[in-house]
């Protein structure tokens, strides 16, 4: 139940009883093309032999169905009801009205859960299943329905000329060109002895203080990721300020003229 409000319970007060009914999906589409505009059919409830006979007959303007394919096809009119027993449940209809809006639900022996009020419409007394009856209008409708159904979702088609338009499809893009051009150029760089890149970064480090990862690739010809390995060990990646996203050698390993100074 709604913790922010208390269930309307007038409907339960009345004894209001309710049929739940089950009906086709087609049925419930023209239904809600309809909406707003008057009756959608008319329901007849007669007895024969003590037993009730209900059957629904569906207005002749909703009978039409589009948009099955490109096809359109008719709706059976004639649609007798199928009773049913509630089986010892107890069921019950309830609205939930929330930002000016309404829609029913049905639950058994509880309520949902509504966020500004909660109503109680009814007790379900009877249940029923709308069928349609079998016609040749009807026949139709679920042969056409298979055929749609077991259609495959992508076609092939033969084309008798070229397609002719401002899109080209093209061998391979700009981007993965680049891609395999700088995977191929790692995979000619071969690891060199680590002392021998060492030599090679040291003597780099003694022309300049600060150099980006590119520059010392170039300088070194040796895989990134494996030089990367190799400056961890003897240098600092500055990640801010005015030598941002450059290395530089570890205090311990820097020689720099005029870089050291003692303190007496």
């Amino acid at each position: 139940m709604s913790e922010k409000g208390e269930v309307d319970l007038t409907g339960a007060k009345q004894n209001t009883g309710v049929w739940l009914v089950k009906v086709p999906k087609y049925l419930s589409q023209q239904w809600a093309k309809a909406s707003g505009r008057g009756d959608v059919g008319k329901l007849r409830i007669s007895k024969n032999q003590g037993k009730a006979e209900v059957s629904f007959t569906l207005n002749e303007e909703l009978t039409v169905i589009e948009g099955i394919g490109d096809k359109s096809v008719r709706a059976p009119r004639e649609h007798p009801f199928t009773m049913q027993t509630v089986g010892g449940q107890t069921l019950a209809v309830f609205t939930e009205t929330s930002s000016g809006e309404s829609d029913g639900s049905c639950s058994g022996s509880g309520a949902g859960a509504g966020p500004d009020k909660l109503a109680l419409e009814g007790v379900v007394v009877q249940r029923a299943e709308c069928r349609p009856a079998v016609s040749e209008n009807y026949m139709k409708l679920k042969r056409i329905q298979i055929e749609e159904s077991s259609k495959p979702v992508r076609l092939s088609q033969q084309l008798d000329k070229a397609v002719t338009n401002n899109y080209k499809p093209v061998a391979n893009h700009a981007y993965n060109l680049e891609y395999d051009r700088k995977k191929k150029e790692e995979g000619k760089r071969a690891r060199a002895d680590k002392q021998q890149v060492l030599d090679m970064l040291f003597s780099a480090f003694e022309k300049h203080q600060y150099y980006n990862i590119k520059d010392l690739v170039d300088i070194t010809k040796q895989p990134v990721i494996y030089l990367k390995e190799i400056l961890r060990d003897i240098g600092i990646y500055n990640v801010k300020g005015t030598h941002k996203n450059t290395w530089e050698l570890r205090p311990e390993y820097r020689h720099y003229q005029g870089e050291e100074k003692t303190d007496e």
